[in-house]
């Protein structure tokens, strides 16, 4: 008898725990490229773009912080922009260097060893709110914290040459050469007589 009041009595507080917290609360957290692995050369500047998907029904998800490990032979820099999703919505943003519009960028040094590797996890924090945070919602708990993995690769530049730089450099040649026969041409017209001095 008294095994039987202590189960009831744990699945009840069990019930009331999921009532406390969501229980089909669930972030989808990814970064753009899916891979996330991203290359460039040293100096170069490379980075994350992201997608998040609230797959609750029911309760808004506020991101509030994101986190990475860390990293070598480079700067980076916190792109994010803290969206807050209502349920069952998804957020997507690429990276846009121009902009400066994604979740992190790093720039490379340009003196970074060609094959390093900076390579770790971005970890989003966020709340749940029962609407809207910034029309009425009330907070109701933390999120679990949710990550992506990243990896960040320095690569050798290739050189390769414009589509019109093999016609400019024949064509700088040309004048070159075409320079050097005129200087050549008055040179001779210099040192060779008039018809006119011939008699002077």
């Amino acid at each position: 008898m008294k095994t039987s009041r202590c189960l009831q009595l744990i699945l009840l507080a069990g019930v009331l725990l999921s009532w406390a917290s969501p229980v089909s609360a669930d972030i989808l957290f990814t970064t753009i490229p899916a891979d996330g692995n991203v290359f460039g050369p040293p100096g170069s500047l490379v980075g994350w773009g992201y997608s998040i998907t609230n797959t609750d029904t029911s309760d808004w998800f506020v991101s509030t912080d994101l986190n990475s490990d860390s990293f070598s032979n480079g700067t980076p820099t916190l792109l994010f922009d803290f969206p807050d999703l209502a349920p069952g919505t998804t957020v997507t943003e690429a990276f846009d260097p121009v902009n400066s519009i994604g979740l992190f960028e790093l720039q490379w040094d340009p003196s970074a060893p060609i094959g390093t590797v900076n390579s770790g996890n971005f970890i989003l924090s966020g709340e749940w709110w029962d609407g809207d945070p910034l029309n009425g919602g009330n907070f109701i708990s933390d999120a679990l914290d949710t990550s992506a993995a990243y990896a960040a690769t320095a690569t050798g530049s290739v050189s390769t040459p414009e589509p019109g730089g093999f016609p400019l450099l024949v064509a700088g040649f040309a004048i070159m050469i075409g320079w050097r026969m005129v200087r050549s041409l008055r040179r001779i017209r210099l040192s060779v007589p008039s018809r006119w001095d011939v008699g002077d």
